[in-house]
């Protein structure tokens, strides 16, 4: 049963696409009042039809305790808080806000130093699972923030989350933490698209690939997820192509900030920006493999409809 301040708390989510429609309908299907805010019209009235309520800017959700922030950049991130409509200057003192988007460890800071000026408080939250364990609220979220921010975030991260990983007080450890995460996922994406390009090319069965790797040392959690995508013929955007430019990007400018070369990062990122140069940006990230189609001339899976002309 939810205790009355779970009852009594109003949530706010900015940012209605794949992860944040994901979150908004979890947390809303467990009995929190929650109300989802997007440019869009079409997603805000996706989730009033699964039984939600809206609102198009974020200075609307001035009546919230929590929001959270589950855009694609940070630029978005600043203007969502601080812009024209940004719902910092909106909030109630001692409103929280999480922090979901991945952001250079550095933003992350600064950001909390500014909400904490305007008496507001901030966890440094990113997560990871992807699209359908937002849905299902199995997230993994890897966050930093004060233990009163923690403390106020709990029902939120009880019904968003599987995993939740308290990574300290400092803002910016959980960014840090996400960084990580995204170098070895882009990364198991370029390699992941590589090796099947590879075995294509030498006329190997794709499905036997995907079999054989699979139940051998050389599987990743990327790999296994990944490459059905492209054994489908379907680049149908999970995560694009797009977003891992951005967070690598991300991982480059980190390394810069701290004088560390990412070299094998750093030819992920030729390979997603390749792919996005040849039209594929929005498309699924493992649209990578692409690039070898083009370079080498491997024929890749298609799509059911394609391959019966529809």
């Amino acid at each position: 049963m939810s205790s009355q301040s779970e009852q009594l708390l109003h949530i706010g989510v900015i940012g209605l696409g794949a992860m944040g429609m994901g979150i908004a309908r979890s947390l809303s299907q467990t009995g929190l009042d929650v109300v989802g805010c997007d440019i869009s019209d079409e997603a805000r009235a996706s989730f009033v039809a699964s039984g939600g309520c809206s609102v198009a800017t974020p200075a609307e959700l001035s009546h919230c305790d929590v929001v959270l922030v589950v855009v694609v950049n940070g630029n978005q991130v600043e203007q969502v808080l601080f812009g024209d409509q940004g719902v910092a200057a909106h909030l109630a003192p001692d409103s929280l806000i999480i922090q979901c988007a991945t952001i250079a460890p550095s933003q992350a800071r600064t950001l909390s130093e500014r909400l904490a000026a305007a008496n507001l408080l901030m966890l440094d939250a990113p997560i990871s699972g992807g699209a359908a364990k937002a849905k299902s609220g199995e997230l993994s979220v890897m966050a930093s923030g004060a233990p009163e921010a923690f403390t106020k975030a709990q029902p939120v991260l009880d019904t968003m989350a599987a995993n939740v990983y308290r990574l300290g007080d400092a803002p910016g450890v959980g960014s840090s933490m996400k960084l990580v995460n995204q170098l070895l996922a882009g990364v198991h994406i370029a390699t992941a698209a590589e090796a099947m390009a590879l075995g294509i090319r030498m006329g190997l069965d794709p499905e036997v690939i995907f079999e054989v790797i699979t139940h051998s040392a050389g599987n990743s959690w990327m790999f296994e997820n990944r490459v059905p995508h492209i054994l489908s013929g379907d680049y149908t955007p999970l995560s694009a192509v797009d977003i891992f430019i951005k967070d690598l990007n991300i991982v480059h400018q980190t390394g810069r900030e701290l004088s560390m070369a990412t070299p094998v990062a750093a030819s992920a990122l030729q390979q997603f920006t390749s792919a996005s140069g040849a039209g594929f940006g929005r498309e699924d990230d493992s649209a990578v493999i692409k690039v070898y189609q083009r370079l080498s001339g491997i024929t890749l899976p298609e799509a059911a409809n394609d391959a019966q002309g529809t």
